[in-house]
């Protein structure tokens, strides 16, 4: 008997798929980017932060209409992830990250 996928078929698991994929590569490019090595110990901690970022900035950045499709969300993920990996040591410097004034304008308000 064959394994069905019927989550797959879902149009928002095929969505949020496309999310993870395009924040995956992003990641990817941004540490390229940065020669980062892929276990260096601070990683860990900035994935994790910049994940929980993520979480809280994604739903208001998509009610404002600054986050509207996949690139512009794994965009968010980049910005939030350069943000965590500054505050644990690593330089980030702004020519790395893929530009959307949107998104940096958003992540440098104060929170209401």
């Amino acid at each position: 008997m064959g394994f069905q996928d019927d989550w797959g078929r879902d149009p928002s698991v095929q969505r949020m798929r496309r999310v993870f994929a395009n924040m995956e590569a992003i990641q990817k490019d941004l540490l390229d980017r940065l020669e980062c090595p892929p276990f260096d110990y601070r990683l860990r901690r900035s994935r994790e932060e910049a994940r929980d970022l993520f979480e809280r900035m994604w739903p208001p950045a998509t009610r404002r209409g600054i986050t509207g499709n996949e690139e512009e969300a794994a965009v968010l993920y980049a910005h939030c992830l350069a943000k965590t990996l500054t505050r644990n040591g690593l330089n980030v410097p702004l020519d790395a990250l893929p530009y959307h004034e949107g998104i940096a304008k958003f992540l440098d308000e104060k929170p209401k």
